[in-house]
Parts: C-alpha cells; structure tokens; sequence
C-alpha cells in the first residue's frame, strides 16, 4: 500500500513537472516554425501596428543620420562602411517560436550599438577558453604594446572595458577617446586636460573604448573577432551567412605577421555589425537560454550570469548589455530582470528569461521604447 502511495505521488510529481517545464525550440538552419500568439493568450496586434508607425525618423540614408547624429563630435568622420536602412522590421519570440513578426526580417542592416553585445560575447568565449584568466586582471597583462601603458591605463581591468568605466586615455584608429561624446558645456582644452577617474568608478558611453577593447581581444584570440563569433556562436545557431562585421579602413594591424583587422564594437563612425532581423533573434534566443542552444553550451551559463550584474557606476549597465534593474534607464511596468541591446537608430534585442521571449527591433524611434513594450507586456 506504501510503495503504491508511494508511486502515485511520483507520477503526479512527473506529470505536474511535464505540465510547467517548457520545451524551448531551437529553429533549425534556414526555417523557423512560427505559433499564432493567441495559442499562448496573447495579442500583439497594436505593439506591431505602433512599431510599424513609429519609424526612426531620421534620414535612411544612414551616412547622412550618422553625421547628423554626431555633428558635435570634434574630428569625427566616417571610416567605416555604411549602408542605406530599410523599414520597421520586427520578431516576437516566445519558448523560441515567432509569434509575431513585422517588415522585411532579412534584410541585412547596420546594427550599431547592439555589436556591442556581440563583442562582450567574444570576451566570455575566451574567458571559458581560460585565455583570460580573469575579468578583473589588468589588460596590460595580454597586450604586448603601449596601448595600456602609463600610471592610469596600466590599472585597467577587462571587466573595467566591459562595463565602460575605464576613463581609458589614448588615441586609436585617430579617435580621441575624449573626443566621444563629450560634454557640450566644455572646450577642447577641458577635454583634453581633464581628470581621470580611477577605473571602475565612473560610467562613460564611449565607442574609442570599445574598439580598445575588440582591439585587445584580438590580441588574445591572435584570430579576426568575426571568425571567432562566426565558428563559435553564429554557426552553432545556425545563423545565415549574410551578416558580417566591420572595422575601420585604418583599424589594420598584424598579428603573427598576418594583418587583421580589428572590428568596430558599434557604427557612430561606420563599421560595426551589419546583421539581420531573423539572426539577431537567434543570437537573443542563445542568451535567454543561458548559453545552450539544443542541448549544447556556447556560453556558460555563470559567464551569462555575470555578465548581467549591475555596475557600480551604473545599475542599468552589465557587460555591454542593458539592464532594466533600478536606475535612470528603469522601465517600470517591465521586469526588472529583462536585459537589452540596445543601438542607435532603434536597434534593439529584447531578452526576458522569465517569460521565455525574446523580442527584436529595427529603426523604432528610440524614445518609443518604453511604450512599445508596454504594450507588449500589458497582457502578459
């Protein structure tokens, strides 16, 4: 009578077990099988018909809106490759079906800032290659010129890059790092004379820094960064092969007596990663599902965990990923554990492990983020 109870309580267990644990769907190279949202009491109607009206309006002509974009800039100019925008374009993912999808999803476009995304994702691959022993050594360690040189800059950690709160001094590819955004209340001479804050306390948006540190991977990997993403990530999740990721015309330098090019971890200045609507959903899926994808580990599932930590300086900001905890950034109808990649024109991946979705967004107007995914969330 007790092994029967026994057993009965097990299948129970078993069967309530089956019930709750969601099967998540790996799409296969070339197909994507889709689910009508209303299968999972959802309606996405009026969040794709605000995406669809509420285009980025600056120019798609994408040269044009970059050097409207940061005409305060001083010295700023394009070495990058550019190229014209298309539409609205949109996915909706829930347990890794599309249940809502808008405008052309294949169309390959500038993605900007979200490269950033995918060049912290080469530091995690070589953080479990255990080609950086730690995110907190200093990277003057494993670059082998003067890149990290001096009092300031030889302090600086890779998790310090990671993060933007380096406060890196130098110049790269011809770019200042003071001449990245700088505050418009100041001069040149303030730029350029200002003081330093010590790594790791103080928050910076700035893409020199960022093409310091895919520069200083590619020191450590002695391998172009697109290789690594491709063989490593892209392929395994069966991405296209339409996307590619670009540097600067001057961004050559030789490694092993071949030349490489080092990458761009965003576009303000061209370059950058030039990617579609469908594999940029792939690329969130891999991350909402912790670095598997069908059974196999990409990512550990730690490195992904740590990679979401907030920032001291900056709650809202992990390792180049965008973090809905509390801060400035804050959405407040939305979960707090969403994290984003967010890029200029209203670029953005959406991943939401809770709710197993993962939403992608082309050319919305940036500052419609919040309502947009109100209206996504507001029946979840």
């Amino acid at each position: 009578m007790k092994n029967t109870t026994f057993l009965s309580t097990l299948f129970l267990l078993f069967f309530i077990y089956g019930l709750n644990a969601q099967e998540i769907y790996f799409p296969p190279a070339g197909e994507w099988q889709e689910k009508a949202a209303s299968e999972y009491d959802l309606n996405f109607s009026e969040a794709v018909e605000f995406a669809k009206s509420n285009e980025y309006s600056e120019s798609r002509d994408l040269r044009q809106a970059i050097l409207k974009g940061f005409q305060q800039e001083p010295y700023h100019s394009i070495l990058g490759p550019t190229k014209r925008r298309g539409g609205p374009a949109g996915m909706i993912l829930k347990d890794g079906y599309i249940i809502a999808k808008w405008g052309d999803t294949k169309r390959v476009d500038m993605t900007f800032s979200v490269t950033k995304s995918f060049l912290s994702t080469t530091a995690l691959i070589a953080r479990d290659w255990n080609l950086i022993t730690g995110f907190d050594e200093p990277v003057v360690n494993y670059v082998w010129d003067d890149t990290f040189e001096g009092e300031h800059n030889s302090k600086i950690t890779w998790k310090n890059l990671l993060q933007q709160n380096s406060d890196w001094s130098g110049q790269l590819w011809g770019g200042f790092d003071w001449a990245d955004r700088p505050p418009q209340d100041q001069t040149i001479d303030d730029w350029r004379s200002r003081k330093l804050h010590e790594p790791g306390t103080f928050f910076k948006y700035n893409d020199v820094r960022v093409n310091v540190l895919a520069y200083s991977l590619l020191n450590v990997f002695r391998n172009p960064l697109p290789k690594v993403l491709k063989e490593n990530i892209m392929d395994p999740i069966h991405a296209s092969q339409s996307w590619s990721w670009y540097g600067y015309e001057n961004s050559w330098t030789t490694i092993d007596g071949l030349k490489m090019q080092s990458v761009s971890g965003g576009g303000h200045s061209g370059g950058g990663m030039f990617i579609n609507t469908e594999d940029m959903a792939r690329f969130g899926l891999l991350f909402m599902n912790n670095g598997k994808w069908n059974g196999k580990t990409l990512i550990s599932k730690k490195l992904i965990t740590e990679a979401m930590q907030p920032s001291a300086p900056n709650p809202n900001y992990g390792y180049m990923w965008w973090l809905n905890s509390e801060g400035d950034r804050n959405m407040e109808i939305i979960d707090s554990n969403i994290f984003y990649a967010a890029g200029f024109g209203g670029n953005f991946i959406i991943v939401d492990q809770k709710n197993n979705m993962v939403i992608v967004m082309r050319w919305l107007e940036p500052s419609k983020l919040e309502d947009f995914l109100n209206l996504v969330y507001k029946n979840i």
